[in-house]
């Protein structure tokens, strides 16, 4: 990789910190070959500074461009960037479900579940279990889904 001159980057950002709206407006054109965006004099002070820095040093490589693009396609779509918050049971808390003609209740323990005696990793197999087919264990005990809100029983249940 060449070698970057640091001191003479620094010189040019101070020099741009010492403009005027209007100067880094044409700063803004002749960096980036675009019209500037609409923003205040601070926040374009600091895209020119960020600019210089990314032609200094050649940029972003190329899998975090395609991880912001992923995340950018995922904040477009879904409103959100992360993973959906996960669901928190905690321990000693019971799910309760209605199948066949019976009641089957499983308690969430420190390492998964336990139901009837046995302990199990997923309410999936659970469900499987308890019905001989395959079903979402957290849709067949019906958990909200993960991030989703718990609906309110506002004046259903009082």
């Amino acid at each position: 990789m060449a070698s970057v001159d640091t001191r003479a980057i620094e010189d040019e950002i101070d020099r741009i910190r010492s403009l005027g709206l209007e100067e880094l407006r044409r700063e803004w054109r002749r960096l980036n070959h675009g019209e500037p965006p609409r923003i205040s004099r601070d926040l374009l002070v600091l895209a020119l500074g960020y600019r210089l820095q990314e032609i200094a040093h050649g940029g972003l490589g190329k899998s975090t461009r395609r991880k912001l693009q992923t995340m950018a396609k995922a904040l477009r779509t879904t409103g959100r960037v992360g993973p959906a918050p996960s669901l928190s049971l905690k321990p000693g808390a019971r799910l309760v479900r209605e199948w066949g003609g019976r009641t089957h209740t499983v308690t969430i323990t420190e390492n998964g579940f336990e139901y009837a005696g046995t302990s199990y990793l997923s309410l999936t197999k659970i469900a499987k279990k308890i019905t001989g087919a395959h079903w979402s264990g957290p849709r067949f005990f019906a958990l909200p889904a993960a991030g989703a809100e718990r609906p309110s029983h506002g004046g259903r249940d009082g």
